[in-house]
């Protein structure tokens, strides 16, 4: 799921005047952290080489490449000035500098599985690459994870545009692919609250159960 900026037809109409070009651009700026509809361009780009009109193959290398430059740029932007931003932005938002630290912590420890999964999420593929530079996640790891994902996600989005469209709609794809993401996002959002409920609920039984420390030992 992206900010939908601009509209299918208006998206459509740059794949074919740039063809690989708006594939490659279109999903390394979202890559880096900008709200553009890469996804979709990337799907298009697969439809219109089912159509014949682009190859499949270049198609699927300017996905995988832009897909990879533009999360090593944002890892960049993240490691370099994000978390300066991100504790000037918790503070409008009223965000304490420990409530950032802990959800920097968080990521650290689930970066590479956020790093390589994170394509299929909605709204994490925009900013997987700031927080791993944020969480100051190893780069040689970054990297791995970064071109695994990659390469898997836009196999699977460039593969799925250029078969399914043979004989279904481009807007019924985008739907279908839109709808995946979000339920993605949903099921996310639900076990990081369940996980924290159940850790919470063992921290208090664990308090419980503990003898008080009698004074004077």
């Amino acid at each position: 799921m992206s900010f939908e900026l601009l509209s299918l037809e208006t998206i459509q109409e740059i794949a074919r005047q740039y063809g690989y070009w708006a594939v490659f651009f279109g999903i390394t700026l979202e890559s880096a952290g900008i709200p553009l509809p890469g996804e979709t361009i990337t799907l298009v780009g697969g439809f219109l080489a089912g159509d014949g009109d682009l190859n499949y193959w270049i198609v699927l290398f300017c996905a995988i490449a832009g897909a990879t430059i533009g999360d090593n740029c944002g890892y960049w932007i993240g490691k370099i000035g994000g978390w300066p931003f991100l504790l000037k932005l918790g503070g409008v938002f009223r965000i304490t500098e420990a409530q950032l630290v802990q959800a920097k912590t968080e990521f650290s420890e689930n970066a590479a599985r956020a790093v390589f999964f994170g394509r299929f999420v909605a709204l994490l593929r925009i900013f997987a690459g700031p927080m791993a530079g944020i969480a100051e996640m190893p780069y040689p790891q970054f990297l791995l994870c970064n071109f695994g994902g990659a390469t898997l996600w836009a196999s699977i989005m460039v593969t799925l545009s250029f078969f399914f469209g043979r004989f279904m709609s481009l807007e019924k794809i985008i739907s279908l692919v839109t709808r995946f993401g979000t339920i993605i996002l949903f099921i996310v959002i639900a076990v990081i609250v369940v996980s924290k409920w159940l850790e919470s609920r063992k921290l208090k039984q664990q308090s419980i159960s503990e003898p008080p420390s009698s004074e004077g030992e």
